[in-house]
């Protein structure tokens, strides 16, 4: 896959090490947990892989679900699949296809449930149509004509349904599997779509932050299930900022802060702090919520977590120099959130991010705050790179 010198080096110092290397960028990092090792996990490097989700099942068995089979960022063989790790992912299955429609197959989360259930998300999209539209409009031998043999490709896939049966496949589905991943039910309806999936809430429900992509007027709230993810209702819309519209929020996530206190935060494209992540609220259970706010964070979209010890992570891709991925902490319920932890910071450019962490069973450091103390933290995110064909999936080890 090439020449991996300059990223090694830079995962073989550690985050304070790689940024004085690169300059002392992040020296207000430097005290920050250390990343360990950066690796490559996807085995197919010459298809395009994104926007993955990392699960981890009481049994210690991660889960890893993303959308695979692609040839680029947008096209029509987005498929979702799965790699599972048995030693904490230093090695992951060979991948298994969960769910293929005709249409593209796109963001994928997962979770185990509280019942030992498996829910899997997806969203289908027809976003590749205008992209062979343009192919097709390009006269033979200018700057935007394809190669014959990628048309073809393209115009076999999108021609696999009428124009009406393609739109009539949108939507946003989920599947489950209640035998450890066996065997899977069929793609059902669940209201909304968010790159990372519902959470299982300490009182037994499910809640899902998300946004109704296709049917207007393309709700922005939270949905639950008190029945383990076979149905959902609607609980809730968040509220737009004053100035704000919500169809510029999208890519939710929530987290169960404890105590009867959840935050959810979303990618923000309103002027008013574009590009950043903003917050939301509710002290009721997920009744109300209060309306999106900055917590001072650029970049986007997030994955929250509880860790063990009580605090809060959250982990984000930073699509501006440093091209890569960061997390913070927040000690205080998601009131206010730490300094930056840089995970990586050596992308290509902006085309990467999506990242999510889960906390692994080792014990903690002798090294009082520089380790969670519940175990240290793997995060999964998706990166095109100059020196593979596609896009990867990447995987930091930090602690």
């Amino acid at each position: 896959m090439g020449s991996f010198t300059r990223r090694q080096l830079l995962g073989g110092l550690g985050t304070a090490g790689a940024w004085a290397v690169l300059g002392g960028r992040a020296a207000r990092c430097e005290a920050r947990p250390r990343v360990r090792e950066v690796t490559v996990i996807s085995q197919e490097p010459k298809l395009y892989h994104g926007w993955p989700t990392l699960a981890r099942c009481r049994s210690g068995r991660l889960l890893l679900t993303y959308s695979g089979g692609r040839e680029a960022h947008v096209c029509p063989f987005g498929r979702v699949e799965l790699m599972q790790s048995d030693d904490d992912g230093r090695t992951w299955s060979r991948p298994r296809i969960l769910s293929d429609s005709p249409i593209d197959d796109r963001d994928s989360g997962v979770l185990e449930t509280d019942a030992g259930t498996i829910l899997v998300t997806t969203f289908t999209s027809l976003a590749y149509e205008p992209i062979l539209k343009k192919a097709e409009d390009a006269a033979a031998g200018s700057p935007g004509a394809w190669p014959q043999e990628r048309l073809a490709r393209w115009r076999a896939a999108n021609g696999r349904l009428s124009a009406d049966e393609r739109k009539a496949r949108l939507g946003v589905w989920m599947i489950r599997s209640t035998d450890r991943g066996e065997t899977w039910s069929e793609p059902y309806d669940c209201l909304v779509s968010s790159p990372h999936g519902p959470v299982q809430l300490a009182d037994g429900r499910l809640l899902y932050a998300g946004k109704d992509l296709w049917r207007p007027p393309h709700r922005v709230g939270v949905c639950e299930s008190t029945d383990d993810g076979r149905t959902w209702r609607w609980l809730a819309d968040i509220p737009e900022r004053p100035g704000d519209t919500h169809e510029l929020y999208h890519e939710l996530h929530a987290v169960d802060c404890g105590g009867g206190r959840m935050v959810v935060q979303l990618r923000n494209h309103n002027r008013a702090n574009l590009g950043e992540t903003l917050q939301s609220e509710s002290a009721d259970g997920g009744k109300t919520w209060s309306a999106p706010h900055p917590i001072g964070v650029w970049g986007l979209p997030s994955h929250l977590a509880r860790l063990r010890e009580g605090r809060l992570l959250m982990t984000y891709g930073h699509r501006r120099t440093p091209f890569g991925n960061q997390a913070r902490f927040s000690e205080d319920q998601g009131r206010t959130w730490g300094e930056a932890v840089i995970l990586s910071g050596d992308g290509e450019g902006s085309d990467l991010g999506y990242p999510s962490t889960v906390q692994l069973a080792d014990g903690p450091s002798p090294a009082v705050g520089l380790r969670p103390a519940g175990g240290s933290l793997l995060t999964v995110w998706y990166e095109r790179m100059a020196e593979v064909a596609g896009a990867v999936l990447r995987q930091a080890r930090w602690s």
